[in-house]
């Protein structure tokens, strides 16, 4: 069974960075689209960021330009490069596969963005 643990959250002010990682289990990376989605109090889990096999990127419009995913084959992790940090990113983040039939979902990891 595939697990996937997030890692590299927590506390930062208004306009800084943060990298998250996503390690799986598995040789999953490299052959299928992965995601990055977040969860904010009281709001449903939404999708920000995904890359497909062959790399190709895709990002909602609320983190287009700040936020860069990408991966590590090798390691078979994703990755989640978070720049010019606002409130409104705060929630938990999650990395699985998209758009359909998810992995087991990871524990998440809190990003915090105090103004």
């Amino acid at each position: 069974q595939v697990q996937l643990v997030e890692s590299g959250g927590g506390l930062v002010q208004a306009g800084g960075s943060l990298r998250l990682s996503c390690a799986a289990s598995s040789s999953i990376v490299s052959i299928n689209t992965m995601g990055w989605y977040r969860q904010a109090p009281g709001k449903t889990r939404e999708l920000i960021a995904s890359i497909t096999g062959g790399g190709t990127t895709n990002y909602a419009d609320s983190v287009k330009g700040r936020f860069t995913i990408s991966r590590d084959n090798a390691k078979n992790t994703v990755y989640l490069q978070m720049n010019s940090l606002k409130p409104d990113d705060t929630a938990v983040y999650y990395c699985n596969r998209v758009p359909n039939r998810p992995f087991p979902w990871g524990q998440g990891t809190q990003v915090t963005v105090s103004s």
